[in-house]
């Protein structure tokens, strides 16, 4: 069985990831009937949300997971329960069959995959790129601030030359260096 066929039966109810008992029957191979008398039998190891929950009528009408069909004994006659990881580990040792250890081990696995991607989500390239392009344009404009910054001083500079030249031309104070030509 395929991690991601797991991965589709995963499903995020009342906050919690979890798996529905008629998808995790279907996948051990025996009927949802003897998967929830098993569970029945050994409640007490399914205490609190958050190992199992059953889901109410309402929960049931909302969610696109369990499509209910028209008709005499087409619709689901008791409400499923819903397992969170800890409450699928259970269900191994509540059913104990060697394709159930083996099927939850593939399901935890599932789990695993599911919370890691949630914590570490893949690097979006386009994104990075984005990110790149923006820290390459802010780095040209600084480059180009501080060019024009010199070339504000170096205009300054040549003003104030000039000036100095305007002033010792004006009161005939200058030396002339190399050979002039005067029309």
């Amino acid at each position: 069985m395929e991690l991601s066929i797991i991965q589709s039966k995963i499903h995020v109810i009342r906050g919690f990831k979890v798996m529905l008992d008629f998808d995790l029957a279907g996948f051990y191979g025996i009927e949802t009937r003897v998967l929830k008398q098993a569970v029945r039998r050994n409640i007490k190891r399914f205490d609190g949300d958050d190992f199992m929950f059953e889901l109410t009528r309402d929960e049931l009408s909302r969610s696109q997971i369990v499509t209910l069909n028209k008709g005499r004994g087409g619709n689901i006659k008791y409400l499923p329960f819903a397992f969170t990881q800890l409450g699928v580990a259970m269900l191994s040792s509540v059913l104990g069959s060697e394709k159930a250890i083996a099927i939850n081990r593939k399901i935890m696995r599932a789990f695993v995959a599911i919370g890691q991607f949630l914590l570490n989500p893949p690097i979006n390239e386009v994104m990075q790129l984005q990110n790149e392009v923006q820290q390459l344009k802010q780095y040209i404009e600084d480059v180009f601030s501080d060019y024009n910054d010199i070339n504000e001083d170096t205009r300054i500079q040549i003003e104030l030359i000039n000036e100095k030249l305007a002033s010792l031309q004006a009161s005939n104070n200058f030396i002339v260096i190399g050979n002039p030509k005067w029309n």
